[in-house]
């Protein structure tokens, strides 16, 4: 009777480690890799650091970059100022949304999504409960730099083309503005940058739902 008891105990531990087992989550087999890393914002931020000190001290990044963007980017604004920017706008964000879809996990990305759509979905249920909303809040905090990791791979292709081409259009619209003798506003209202990022926003969220992009 008592071997019975021993042996039943052994089972009740075997299946709770089981349980516990099956509920970590099971890495992938890139580990880290897959994971991401801080790694690029570093990287960038340095590069950008670099190019702003060298922008106007070393000509050979200003002329390089002027030399390609000049005849391409500064046509397309020569010919229409607004549907230039619409179209540069446009294709800088599909090339960065195709750059973000296939440079990081979106499998992974996907599941941290639905994770965090059921956690939302427990802090609605326990909402009267100020303990349990606390509990979950920390949980929620977790996915911060999950999510930042695994979608900071897709800035180290973008990141340094980015900021090269931001310098060059403050060079283009500076030399604009100077020929004009006024400052350059899109439609009446926004300056070359806000009309960017603006533009930018509601091709971005178009593209992404287009082509699936988490």
């Amino acid at each position: 009777m008592t071997d019975e008891i021993i042996q039943d105990k052994k089972e009740e531990t075997v299946n709770l480690e089981k349980d516990k087992e099956a509920s970590i989550p099971i890495k992938d087999k890139e580990g880290k890799k897959k994971d991401g890393s801080f790694f690029p914002i570093v990287l960038v931020s340095i590069a950008s650091l670099l190019i702003a000190i060298g922008w106007d001290k070393i000509a050979v990044i200003k002329d390089s970059v002027h030399a390609v963007l000049d005849p391409s980017a500064g046509w397309l604004l020569n010919l229409n100022v607004e549907v230039g920017m619409i179209i540069i706008v446009a294709i800088i964000t599909l090339l960065t949304t195709l750059v973000q879809k296939y440079t990081t996990d979106q499998k992974a990305l996907r599941e941290l999504k639905e994770e965090q759509k059921i956690l939302q979905a427990e802090m609605k249920k326990y909402e009267n409960h100020p303990e349990k909303i606390a509990e979950l809040s920390k949980q929620q905090f977790k996915f911060i730099p999950k999510t930042f990791k695994l979608t900071s791979r897709y800035i180290l292709f973008t990141g340094i083309p980015f900021i090269l081409f931001f310098r060059w259009f403050n060079d283009y619209f500076l030399a604009l503005e100077q020929s004009l003798g006024e400052t350059v506003l899109f439609f009446g209202f926004f300056n070359w940058f806000w009309f960017y990022f603006i533009a930018t926003m509601v091709f971005s969220s178009i593209l992404r739902k287009v082509l699936k992009v988490v």
